[in-house]
């Protein structure tokens, strides 16, 4: 795993599935995979998010077998060829075990822990692990707007919880990152809701992931479609990096680097030298 230090770390997604609701069909071998992780990297990611199923409910669930014939391969291309520091989106122990094998180093579970055997598996290998909020089974879909009294209480409630749960199978606190779950079991309006609970989910102690890429919630404020919602992207970016979110989980990893780094110069947390930008060709002599 990476050190959490004081700039969030930017995690690229790799689908390695035919299905995904945002990029689905884009990199349909595992060549094109590899080398869409290999160009994620040298546009700035620090991380890879391998998923070998969609968490779309409109995508039927795949066998756990399956998904391991998705990333186990990739992972090890990844993290053997080009050093990557790989995390499996999964929510099946047998996947997250045959991947930690692979050369995975984090566990990325859409479930909310269903299944404490995940844990087992983090335990065992001192994998990290992303225990996210969700009140729906994997592939299944919650949109009603009265479901929670207090949408932030049942987010911050529901993740310390888990993650006791977690600790209580062996996982130490230290290898525990949190995630809001935006769209999981939510409405936009919910989403909202959790993702400003900056204070009560930093008082639950272990770092934050922030999954907003392409986010329905962002398309509900935007009104675009999924492969339009950069600009809605980069503005929940700018608002987890404000909030101190530990690790930053997107499609476009170029745009994203590119926007943090921009707005950290003109914040002062990075300086420009004074000859950048001053290229011949464009100042002459």
């Amino acid at each position: 795993m990476l050190e959490i230090g004081s700039r969030p770390l930017l995690m690229g997604i790799v689908n390695a599935t035919p299905d995904s609701f945002s990029d689905g069909g884009d990199h349909p071998s595992l060549e094109a995979r590899f080398a869409h992780g290999a160009a994620l990297l040298d546009a700035g990611a620090d991380m890879l998010d391998v998923g070998g199923e969609s968490a779309s409910g409109h995508r039927p669930a795949v066998t756990a077998a399956t998904e391991i014939d998705r990333v186990v391969p990739l992972i090890v291309r990844l993290t053997g060829e080009l050093g990557a520091v790989v995390s499996v989106d999964t929510y099946k122990p047998e996947v997250a075990e045959a991947a930690i094998a692979a050369g995975a180093s984090l566990v990325n579970d859409v479930s909310g822990l269903r299944d404490l055997g995940v844990a087992d598996v983090c335990a065992a290998s001192g994998a990290g692990l992303v225990v996210m909020h969700t009140r729906v089974e994997p592939k299944g879909t919650l949109l009603d707007p009265d479901r929670y009294d207090d949408v932030v209480a049942d987010v911050t409630g529901f993740l310390r919880q888990r993650m006791d749960a977690a600790i209580a199978r062996g996982v130490a606190p230290e290898q525990i990152l949190l995630d809001p779950g935006p769209d999981f079991a939510k409405t936009p309006a919910q989403t909202v809701a959790a993702l400003r609970a900056i204070e009560p989910l930093r008082a639950l102690g272990r770092p934050l992931l922030w999954a907003v890429s392409n986010k329905d919630f962002v398309g509900a404020i935007t009104g675009r479609g999924p492969r339009e919602r950069l600009a809605g992207t980069l503005a929940a970016v700018a608002y987890g990096a404000d909030a101190r979110a530990a690790v930053l989980r997107v499609h476009d990893v170029a745009a994203t680097a590119d926007f943090l780094r921009v707005r950290a110069v003109l914040a002062g947390e990075v300086e420009l030298g004074p000859g950048e930008g001053l290229t011949p060709d464009r100042y002459p002599a």
